[in-house]
């Protein structure tokens, strides 16, 4: 491609997100010719908007900062709320084994039945989003997930308890497997990496802050009280449910009505429009994993976020029989995954943005999808280092602040890789933004259901060194699909083509 204003843009006077996916996006306004001034860009004029908004006050990307914000932050803490509560249950296994009789393996069976479910959620909401819109699928799976926190709380029984926990897990996650679907909806291309990076440090931060109360309230209180807590915080995100805005927009169909506020709750308007079909949405997702560029990322992804929540389960054993830390002790060393998080997502709130106008400058202004990748490869390595120093921290019993710093190393990586591969997969396939993002929450949720079933057996097994260190290299050779895409990413995408749902061509569903 040559320097300079790059042909295929030369009489440009609209976009096409579709071909920018595939050809690469250009957000440089001198990159156009002079004559294409009816293209819009941001305030600064320093981007070009991609897609454009339309000129309508319904098209959510001309609403104000402060009305998208206050959205993004309401479908972060909702996000939170999965991995919180899941978390929240790994600290209450013991109490419960004891007040029902029961080894701790099987009570464990709650923790990884929810962390299961929790994973498919999302391949549920997405398509019923499509049909009926964001926010009263998000109003209805809110509150069953509210309702299955009470019963959580309220259960009497194991048998109970599970069946609350493994409900729950299918309610709870409509925030993170939908949080692309908002972001898609709300910003433009050029905003995506820095507000993917916000919601993903609320979802990536959850399975340690949950542990982290969990621990402290279970050292002064009964183990219900972690659960009631659970409830009261559902609570406040079922509340906040109603200052949220349906945000699905037909493009293809700018003048239709956008209804009454109770029929956009009730999910009524949304279901109107004449370019939707049920079964059609229903199977979007199906659609979706048909792409190799998404199932390689699936594959890249599940063999990376596995060992952070296997060193996540075995921390706490490990404080209790070698350093005979006491729930209070544990509690106060999950702040290792608050720092961690915020770090990771400090880095990448400035890394994400300069990799890619870095790549933009040396490619003539142009920013393909594959350049998002760029920053897994450090990430992927602080990751392998940390789990050789964890396992053999783990086996010689060093301090336990190796152990903290490490951990939260791991967290760091974990952090810059899940904001990356969000932002890969939204560029490739603007089209899917739900679908996409629906994959990456289940590969991260089974990853974890995998890792909590084989983690504490395999270090028992091979000693953690070992152990740990045969993740390190399954996590090192996980690059392979990296280098991959890398290679073959844009003429695979060239050759499969765009997301085909069968319904109108550009609707926002």
């Amino acid at each position: 491609m040559p320097s300079g204003k790059l042909r295929f843009r030369v009489d440009a006077t609209e976009i096409d997100e579709e071909m920018e996916a595939i050809d690469g996006y250009v957000v440089d306004p001198s990159r156009y010719s002079d004559h294409a001034c009816r293209l819009k860009t941001s305030r600064d004029g320093r981007f070009v908007l991609i897609p454009q908004p339309l000129d309508t006050p319904d098209d959510p990307l001309n609403w104000s900062n402060g009305r998208k914000w206050t959205i993004v932050i309401i479908v972060a803490y909702i996000a939170l709320l999965a991995d919180y509560t899941g978390g929240t249950a790994i600290i209450t296994v013991i109490p419960q084994s004891l007040e029902w009789e029961l080894s701790q393996e099987t009570v464990q069976r709650a923790v990884v039945g929810n962390l299961f479910s929790i994973g498919a959620c999302g391949l549920l909401v997405v398509p019923l989003a499509s049909y009926f819109g964001r926010w009263p699928v998000t109003c209805v799976f809110q509150l069953l997930m509210l309702l299955t926190c009470v019963w959580s709380a309220a259960a009497t029984s194991f048998c109970s308890y599970l069946a609350a926990r493994i409900l729950n897990g299918f309610f709870c996650s409509v925030g993170q497997g939908g949080a692309l679907m908002w972001i898609k909806d709300l910003f433009f291309f050029h905003q995506h990496p820095q507000v993917i990076n916000y919601v993903e440090f609320s979802i990536i931060l959850s399975p340690y802050l949950g542990p982290l109360t969990a621990s402290f309230i279970v050292s002064d209180l009964n183990w219900r009280w972690t659960f009631w807590i659970c409830t009261i915080l559902a609570g406040i995100a079922f509340f906040a449910v109603f200052f949220l805005d349906e945000t699905l927009f037909d493009r293809t169909e700018p003048s239709s009505p956008r209804g009454s506020f109770l029929a956009r709750l009730a999910g009524i308007q949304q279901a109107k429009s004449s370019s939707k079909d049920f079964v059609k949405c229903m199977t979007r997702p199906l659609v979706a994993v048909t792409k190799i560029p998404v199932v390689t990322i699936l594959v890249y992804y599940f063999l990376n976020f596995a060992w952070v929540i296997g060193v996540n389960t075995t921390i706490g054993i490990w404080l209790t029989n070698y350093y005979h830390f006491l729930p209070r002790d544990i509690g106060f060393f999950y702040f290792f995954g608050i720092v961690g998080c915020l770090i990771g997502w400090l880095i990448g709130h400035f890394l994400h943005d300069a990799v890619g106008r870095y790549y933009t400058k040396q490619h003539a202004g142009r920013l393909d999808p594959e350049a998002r990748l760029i920053l897994l490869y450090p990430a992927t390595l602080i990751c392998c280092i940390s789990l050789v120093i964890l396992g053999f921290a783990f086996q010689r019993h060093w301090h336990y602040m190796i152990i903290a710093v490490f951990a939260a190393a791991q967290c760091v990586g974990v952090m810059i890789v899940t904001t990356a591969i969000n932002a890969y997969l939204l560029d490739c396939y603007p089209e899917g933004s739900g679908e996409v993002g629906a994959w990456v929450t289940a590969s991260r949720n089974w990853a974890g259901f995998m890792a909590t079933y084989v983690q504490i057996d395999w270090v028992a097994s091979m000693g953690p060194a070992r152990a740990l260190g045969v993740q390190a290299a399954i996590t090192m050779g996980s690059l392979g699909c990296i280098v991959f895409l890398q290679i073959y990413g844009k003429r695979i995408r060239n050759w499969q083509g765009q997301m085909s749902f069968g319904q109108k061509r550009h609707a926002s569903a």
